[in-house]
């Protein structure tokens, strides 16, 4: 089993796991139609190739009053590499950074920041963003609302499609 070929019970696997990680290996036999000893060799085999980075719990961020989520585009004065990770190192130690991605197009750099309010968000800015001293430029967008939120990802695509299927 490959990362690019996983047959349609490991694929089951990964939806149920990726809905509910706290399911035991019985629970998730039975969703998935396998008995136990199979599910269990198949989910430690996805994590022994690296299918499977782990479980995580998801944490509400109101709950935590983190009601701020800010989406930082940042552009750098220069994109050499000795930029590129001036500019990572300082963000990787930020709790609030939640992703960071390198970006082509206008800006270097997108960050997805969360914050209790925008004084919080502020100090982010002014403290930390401001003084590295590769950066150009930062935008900040300020999302009101969350349309769509997920952390699991999409498998149709490695399902195996009939012949002469389009879809």
């Amino acid at each position: 089993m490959s990362r690019a070929t996983l047959d349609e019970a490991s694929l089951r696997i990964l939806d149920a796991l990726q809905e509910n990680a706290e399911l035991s290996n019985a629970e998730l036999a039975d969703i998935v139609g396998l008995s136990a000893s199979p599910c269990w060799r198949r989910v430690a085999e996805m994590k022994e190739r690296g299918v499977l980075r782990g479980a995580v719990t998801l944490v509400d961020p109101a709950a935590l009053n983190l009601a701020i989520n800010v989406f930082v585009h940042v552009s750098l004065k220069l994109q050499d590499k000795q930029s590129l990770e001036i500019f990572t190192n300082a963000i990787k130690e930020r709790p609030e950074v939640m992703e960071c991605y390198l970006m082509s197009g206008e800006a270097d750099f997108m960050l997805r920041v969360v914050s209790e309010d925008l004084s919080k968000y502020q100090t982010l800015l002014l403290d930390c963003l401001t003084s590295i001293p590769v950066v150009a430029s930062i935008r900040s967008s300020f999302a009101l609302s969350q349309v769509k939120y997920t952390t699991a990802l999409p498998t149709n695509h490695l399902r195996k499609r009939p012949a002469g299927s389009n879809g």
